[in-house]
């Protein structure tokens, strides 16, 4: 038994890690830990031994199973399409094959917000220094497998999507990355990203939303509601707020973000091939939700990569089609696989870098 972030860890004498209560797979090295949950796969933790510190977000509620959701629970995660979600999320999570709400006839089928990559079970193997997690979408008709291998202070990622019907498919698939506290602060933590031409999302997105609904932009100036400006650059040190804002990379360049805590001197990113994920969506999430199981008590910000610039239903990323000029979603043709490759990266550093590069 050992601790982690001040929660108990133990591993039982078959092998299994609870992390939070949640069974899961580790691998790790001397400076870094690797958490990856059973069900939904979420990279929970990448855990700076030396600092004490995990960058990703933990929810101030407590998580379970997915498989668990709703035989006890009554409406402690809501009762919305993402209930199941919530109940279970934890830091890194995986949007597969939606990024956003189920239609109204998918929903009765059994999809959940952001599809079943971040509530599926998964099957998780470590062995020389990697953890693969492999798991099986049935109503998407997809098979998905993630394979994470540490190197120094890098998470290598590789991640292999297979059709396995017999028509070209059309997707969304989104890293869905959210940092929490104590790594985010209020007024605090710095971000840098290689984002240009930007939008705010097209209509109301919560109850204290403080940018110009569906206003363009260039990173990393956008417009407030108010006539100001907002450097996103910097998470504001405001009482309540949410957002969300849809960012085209750079794709003349190995695309990245990068987020600085100045109180634990650490940064932390990811980098990756703009042409796999040509999109990153800024979640803002500052204690403004007041429904389950959020309370008003979440800080969270994500930083979210992937191929669809913002949260909607399949139809309306299949509408969108293009914007800035950029397809808004992966086809991945029948019977075909598609793979990529990324990679995190937690060190120390005294400054926010002005670019993150990937590692050698």
């Amino acid at each position: 038994m050992y601790h982690c972030c001040g929660y108990i860890c133990k591993e039982n004498d078959v092998g299994e890690i609870l992390y939070r209560g949640r069974r899961a797979a580790v691998v790790e090295n001397s400076d870094l830990r690797v958490t990856v949950l059973q069900e939904g796969g979420h990279i929970a933790e990448m855990f700076d031994k030396a600092a004490g510190v995990n960058p990703l977000w933990t929810p101030p509620w407590p998580t379970i199973e997915p498989s668990s959701h709703g035989l006890t629970t009554g409406g402690a995660y809501g009762d919305g399409s993402d209930a199941k979600l919530l109940a279970g999320i934890m830091g890194h999570s995986l949007c597969l094959d939606l990024f956003g709400p189920p239609s109204g006839a998918e929903a009765r089928a059994g999809l959940t917000a952001h599809g079943e990559g971040s509530v599926a079970p998964y099957d998780l193997t470590v062995g020389d220094g990697t953890l693969i997690a492999h798991a099986r979408l049935p109503i998407a008709g997809l098979e998905f497998e993630r394979r994470l291998s540490l190197n120094g202070r890098s998470l290598e990622i590789r991640e292999t999507v297979v059709n396995l019907s017999d028509v070209d498919r059309a997707i969304g698939w989104t890293q869905h990355v959210t940092l929490g506290p104590p790594f985010l602060e209020r007024g605090a933590t710095r971000f840098g990203a290689s984002a240009t031409r930007s939008k705010v999302f097209e209509s109301a997105f919560g109850a204290d939303d403080y940018l110009e609904v569906g206003k363009a932009f260039d990173w990393p100036i956008a417009p407030r509601a108010d006539g100001g400006t907002a450097d996103l650059r910097v998470l504001h040190g405001e009482n309540r707020s949410s957002a969300y804002t849809a960012h085209l990379m750079d794709r003349s360049r190995t695309a990245f973000f990068v987020a600085f805590a100045p109180a634990f001197e650490l940064v932390f990113g990811y980098v990756w091939r703009s042409a796999d994920f040509p999109w990153m969506g800024i979640w803002e999430e500052n204690h403004s939700r007041q429904q389950a199981p959020w309370n008003g008590q979440t800080l969270a910000r994500g930083m979210e990569f992937g191929v669809s610039p913002m949260p909607e239903t399949r139809q309306a990323m299949i509408d969108r089609g293009r914007l800035f000029g950029v397809p808004c979603f992966r086809l991945i043709p029948a019977g075909g696989s598609v793979h990529v490759e990324y990679c995190a990266i937690l060190r120390r550093a005294r400054t926010i870098p002005e670019s993150l590069d990937w590692p050698t």
